[in-house]
């Protein structure tokens, strides 16, 4: 099954044909650098982190690029309150944002620009559009004439009449149409600017991302991508100039990911319920973070909330749990594949076996599929049921098992590299996680340790009532206890 894409632009599914064999161009565009990341911003990025990562999986060379907006009116309106340059900002904001993608374990693309890096090559693409008369100067500003791109408005397919009737836009009687939109600002007095043809000042949002992408990656580039709320008016916008200055088709595939919405509402400052990942990660894992925001279709809104988050860390928790099973039990068998298996398994056995060969396939099927990480996950989590079944079965396993696990820990790793998920040792992400909730839960690894000897010691001696007793009181402070064969372990009760 070959990769297919759902593209903005034609509003279906498409085969993915990159215009180079082998190679793919990919643009998205980052942040601008004047607060703090929010959940939002997360999934963009782990959404187009994932497709990176699956893109070079299946064997193509990638050149990633990924902006960063360095000048823009927030971050002129919070240096001005905080009295300080607006490098200054930039700055700080840029390391946060930094900061926040590492843990969300976010690769770093192969170019990572800067609007103020390329001021020289926005002025050549707006005096471009100005000499083919698709942009007018009025001042010191220049805009582009939306009336001289007849496809303008393609991607988000509205209608430029119904547009300019229902404008709520500032009337600004320089410009020759409504919807006009600015490609050069003239400076106010204070403000950071930079020299030009038509006097000092600064670009305009859009023209930056068709400035470095085309410096980056040609004219025409194979993959475009960010959030849905881009699509009008930034890459409505990037599409009519780019195009209008080249002559070329912009871009071949458009994606753009749904929004992550709070309690089933809408995320917004003003109603209270705005996170950023920084607030998120003090509460929860960054790969409880990462896991959660691949749980549903990168198209598709998200609704984040405490019983959502609770529900993907014990997800999480479960298939680590079951990974580190894998690793003690398989430890020293020979990663040789699964040929020369016996012909005669019993049942626990063939289904692991069928569902360990057949995974690769199902895997790439759900990436395939629009890059179907929900998809993806549920042939994670069918795979991990089937292990956990064999390793109830295996107080001492033989060396069947032992090769079944060790396969099985190995597909789910290579499918976890490309979700950017059990970046972790197993052990060391469980240990890590449950401190932090036996910390909320007011009890220690220790006490926990001493009640289950406490309680192995009364089972020896047949003394069930205690043994109940002890697993009752531990229950009741959330901890859930786990007896197999290989002894007890336990666990934090989902609140």
């Amino acid at each position: 099954m070959p990769l297919r894409i759902y593209n903005t632009l034609t509003g279906k599914k498409e085969e993915f044909v990159p215009q180079t064999p082998g190679k793919v161009s990919m643009y998205v565009c980052g942040v601008t650098v004047y607060d703090h990341c929010h959940i939002g911003h997360a999934r963009a990025n782990v959404v187009f982190d994932v497709v990176y990562r699956y893109l070079r999986h299946i064997g193509y060379d990638v050149t990633y690029v990924r902006n960063y907006t360095d000048v823009d009116d927030k971050i002129i309106n919070r240096a001005n309150r905080e009295g300080v340059d607006f490098r200054e900002i930039t700055e700080r904001f840029i390391r946060e944002f930094d900061r926040d993608m590492n843990a969300l374990g976010i690769e770093v693309p192969t170019y990572q620009p800067r609007a103020t890096e390329h001021i020289g090559d926005i002025v050549r693409i707006v005096s471009a559009l100005v000499e083919k008369g698709f942009a007018y100067q009025a001042g010191g500003d220049v805009y582009f004439n939306v009336e001289r791109y007849d496809e303008y408005l393609k991607l988000s397919k509205r209608n430029l009449e119904d547009m300019k009737a229902g404008a709520r836009i500032e009337v600004d009687e320089r410009k020759e149409h409504p919807m006009d939109f600015v490609l050069w600002k003239e400076a106010k007095p204070g403000e950071p600017s930079w020299d030009s043809p038509w006097g000092k000042g600064r670009p305009g949002w859009h023209i930056e991302c068709s400035a470095m992408s085309m410096r980056f990656l040609g004219e025409t580039i194979d993959i475009h991508g960010g959030g849905k709320d881009l699509v009008f008016p930034h890459h409505e916008n990037e599409i009519a100039q780019s195009e209008a200055a080249t002559g070329k088709p912009f871009v071949r595939y458009w994606l753009h990911n749904g929004f992550v919405n709070i309690n089933s509402e809408k995320m917004s400052k003003s109603l209270g319920n705005f996170f950023t990942i920084k607030e998120v990660l003090d509460r929860y894992e960054a790969e409880v973070l990462r896991f959660f925001l691949l749980t549903a279709h990168y198209r598709s809104p998200l609704d984040f909330s405490d019983q959502n988050m609770n529900e993907a860390e014990a997800g999480l928790d479960r298939i680590y749990t079951a990974l580190a099973r894998m690793g003690e039990l398989a430890e020293g068998a020979t990663d040789d594949g699964l040929d020369g298996m016996p012909k005669k398994l019993n049942e626990a056995h063939a289904e692991l076996q069928e569902k360990v060969v057949s995974f690769p396939e199902r895997f790439r099927e759900a990436m395939d599929d629009d890059f179907n990480t929900a998809q993806a996950l549920g042939a994670i989590f069918d795979l991990v049921r089937c292990v956990n079944r064999v390793v109830a079965e295996a107080p001492k396993p033989l060396d069947v098992v032992r090769r079944l696990l060790s396969r099985s820990r190995k597909v789910l790793e290579e499918a976890g590299m490309v979700m950017g998920i059990f970046r972790t040792e197993p052990r060391a992400y469980l240990d890590r996680a449950r401190e932090r909730k036996l910390k909320e839960l007011g009890i220690t690894r220790e006490e926990i340790e001493e009640l289950i000897e406490e309680r192995s010691a009364a089972r020896k001696a047949r003394d069930f009532a205690k043994s109940d007793e002890i697993r009752d009181a531990l229950l009741a402070r959330n901890i859930v206890l786990l007896d197999s064969p290989q002894g007890t372990d336990w666990k934090i009760r989902q609140l």
